[in-house]
């Protein structure tokens, strides 16, 4: 008798586990799978299986709280529908050849933790909506084809810790309002078209431990405040237009030693010069 209570108990366990998402949800994922030609998929999906056992879909209770199809080839672009997936707080779609925009109605997903949309071919505008997302802690939109300027309201996601950018097209600015993400610790907005200065409101982003600005069109003096990020582990901010005096201490820091492209367009390794109470950096 205490067996068969026992079996019953594991059984009835197992049903609750596997208790089935909303109507909405499912046909939400069944259309990101039509939009992405789930059936040349590297793990596809059985449509006619219950939902807790396709691939990369995290269900807590009977809600669909992660999706993680990174590197699964798919093929399409991402529609609005993806956004009935109301309690998703991890959307990582990595390495696959996602083209298209990315949708406005992102912006719905209120729990989201994680975005993680690198390695595709999305093109167009970061949707200024994204900045609603105020429980982000780490953007991941690198290796697209990007463009436009970044939200100049990104300062508003105040947990966001990873914001990773790099090879795309983006321009302008490095908005103000970025300077106020006390939280961020990676800062990767590498082999873009940023231009203008580095404001010395850097130096609030104290957590900060990896920043590369590497290969902009960024100018002017690099600001001294620098110095000040006393977390910065790894730093890259070469091949920009910086001229000026740096620090001896942020040339060691930077990788490639403050190399700068100057107004003739030749790259120019920023020499040493001691002074008797800062070492200093300057251009010849």
């Amino acid at each position: 008798m205490k067996n068969l209570y026992t079996f019953l108990l594991v059984v009835f366990t197992s049903l609750s586990m596997m208790a089935a998402i909303s109507p909405t949800e499912k046909e939400a994922l069944v259309k990101l799978n039509k939009a992405t030609a789930g059936e040349n998929w590297t793990n596809k999906w059985d449509l006619n299986s219950d939902v807790s056992t396709w691939y990369g879909v995290t269900i807590e209770g009977d809600k669909v709280v992660a999706l993680n199809l990174s590197d699964n080839n798919l093929v399409g672009e991402l529609s609005g529908s993806i956004v009935d997936l109301v309690n998703l707080k991890e959307l990582d779609l990595h390495k696959n050849h996602i083209s298209g925009t990315i949708p406005s109605e992102l912006s719905k997903l209120k729990d989201l933790n994680v975005l993680n949309l690198s390695f595709n071919k999305l093109s167009g505008s970061i949707p200024a909506s994204i900045c609603e997302l105020v429980n982000l802690k780490d953007i991941e939109l690198y290796m697209n084809r990007l463009s436009g300027e970044l939200p100049a309201k990104i300062g508003a996601l105040k947990n966001l810790e990873k914001l990773v950018l790099f090879n795309n097209e983006i321009e302008g600015q490095i908005p103000s309002s970025l300077y106020e993400i006390s939280t961020l610790k990676t800062l990767l907005l590498n082999s873009n078209k940023f231009s203008g200065k580095l404001s010395p409101e850097m130096a609030k982003l104290t957590k900060l431990e990896n920043l590369s600005l590497f290969e902009n069109n960024m100018d002017g003096q690099v600001p001294f405040e620098l110095e000040k990020l006393n977390n910065l582990k790894e730093m890259n901010i070469s091949y920009n237009k910086f001229n000026g005096l740096v620090s001896r201490k942020l040339a060691l820091l930077d990788v490639l030693n403050m190399t700068m492209i100057n107004d003739k367009g030749v790259a120019v390794l920023l020499d040493f010069t001691m002074d008797s109470e800062r070492p200093l950096v300057s251009e010849e």
